[in-house]
């Protein structure tokens, strides 16, 4: 509650709520304000900017599973008449397709959406400003273009498909795209001097998709659980975990950032983050997630700039984890572990270097022995063959490859051999030689 007064006092902020989750449910929340007794809790709503972005990539990924559509789809293919040619519905996700980062005038945040009737009007006449693909480039518009790919595919406003197959079967009752009673009024406050103003509250038409959603720090933690193990009948835990991955070049001048599909991805603490950042005028939104420490941290203020929510979220997390560490899982033995994988394990040479092949959780890995250069888990597939799961081996396959007696000959991956003693001379080791002196 400490870290949280603290910001509140710092960023000059009206008030400032919070959160803590630990394996998939809220076990902390707090708030700090102005006006003594009168503090918001955990259903009090805030308006959470582009949190709201990470809500329409779960709609465009829900489409992507049932097969709709294919992120390689260029958006024109379901959004005809759009002047961005090869742009794709994966670079939209990713920040990669090259628009412009913002509409053109007047400013979108501060201005009715009736401004901008059409998809036309949130592109103006020259929309890209960079080649699609090349780098990333935050472009508000673009997360407008993919709520209008929703509402094209689904046949129904984004915000009816988001009730439907997203906030209801989460239980998030008080996540909307109109303030709810009770909601926290957004407020500026001048940078030199201890005063504030209300900032007025727009409806902002097609750039919904980009920043219109309010929530609370309790239905914020049921998504941050979700972001980080899925849900049955909302996307597959699998589907977050690609969400998760870097799918953005990097960006030198940010090194501990970079981007996925619809989500942020950071860097603090050693910890690999997953979530998103939000602001409009009046208000600021930080949501992070670490699937390694089983936890996640959320932070909002009613104000337009000052308090660093980002950094207190984060905050949260690490104080929570010095405090009071993760327990581990409990060790259990594998259920029905295959006893052919079990044969695998041990000492394998590729040449010279060593690398030892154990069985974790079910699944094969090999790693260096000493725990320095390359190596993997792997997925096993039906047909035998493994497939790499990180690093420079991820998505390339291993064969097992055994002798004419039956017996395990070598292992192959992806045409690197791996022999059970260093150049065995009864396996196919290019360069190998007579025998060691």
């Amino acid at each position: 509650m400490h870290r949280v007064a603290v910001e509140q006092a710092a960023g000059r902020a009206p008030s400032v709520s919070a959160a803590l989750v630990r394996d998939g449910r809220m076990v902390w929340n707090g708030s700090a304000s102005m006006v003594e007794g009168h503090a918001p809790d955990a259903g009090t709503q805030y308006r959470i900017g582009s949190i709201t972005k990470t809500f329409v990539a779960v709609l465009v990924m829900r489409l992507r599973d049932e097969g709709r559509l294919e992120l390689t789809d260029p958006i024109g293919v379901h959004l005809g008449g759009l002047s961005v040619p090869g742009v794709t519905v994966g670079q939209l996700l990713a920040h990669t397709a090259g628009l412009a980062s913002e509409t053109p005038g007047p400013w979108w945040e501060r201005t009715p959406g009736e401004l901008r009737p059409e998809l036309a009007d949130i592109l103006g006449p020259a929309p890209v400003k960079h080649p699609a693909g090349r780098r990333h480039h935050y472009s508000n518009p673009g997360f407008a273009l993919l709520g209008a790919l929703v509402e094209e595919v689904r046949g129904r406003s984004w915000g009816e498909v988001l009730q439907e197959e997203v906030l209801d079967p989460l239980g998030m009752d008080r996540t909307s795209l109109r303030p709810q009673p009770p909601a926290a009024g957004g407020f500026a406050v001048h940078p030199l001097a201890d005063a504030m103003v209300p900032e007025a509250v727009q409806q902002t038409g097609r750039m919904a998709p980009a920043g219109e959603l309010w929530s609370t720090t309790a239905d914020l933690s049921r998504w941050a659980a979700f972001l980080a193990a899925g849900h049955d009948g909302v996307l597959a835990a699998g589907t977050l975990a690609d969400m998760r991955e870097s799918a953005a070049p990097a960006d030198t001048s940010q090194p501990d950032g970079g981007y996925g599909l619809g989500l942020q991805l950071l860097r603090r603490n050693g910890w690999a983050l997953a979530g998103h950042t939000g602001s409009m005028p009046g208000f600021l939104a930080a949501l992070w997630v670490s699937t390694e420490r089983r936890s996640a941290g959320i932070a909002l203020a009613n104000c337009t700039s000052g308090p660093a929510v980002s950094d207190l979220a984060v905050d949260l997390m690490r104080i929570a984890d010095e405090a009071e560490p993760p327990f581990p899982a409990p060790w259990q033995p594998a259920e029905d572990l295959d006893p052919a994988l079990v044969e695998l394990t041990g000492p394998w040479y590729w040449g010279t270097a060593g690398f030892l092949l154990r069985v974790v959780g079910g699944q094969p890995e090999l790693r260096r022995m000493g725990g320095q250069g390359r190596g993997t888990r792997f997925h096993v597939e039906p047909d035998g063959t493994w497939t790499g799961l990180e690093g420079y081996y991820a998505g390339e396959t291993l064969r097992v490859v055994r002798r004419a007696d039956g017996s395990v000959g070598h292992l192959d991956l992806g045409s690197f051999v791996f022999t059970r003693e260093p150049y065995d001379p009864q396996a196919p080791v290019p360069g190998g030689f007579p025998g060691w002196h």
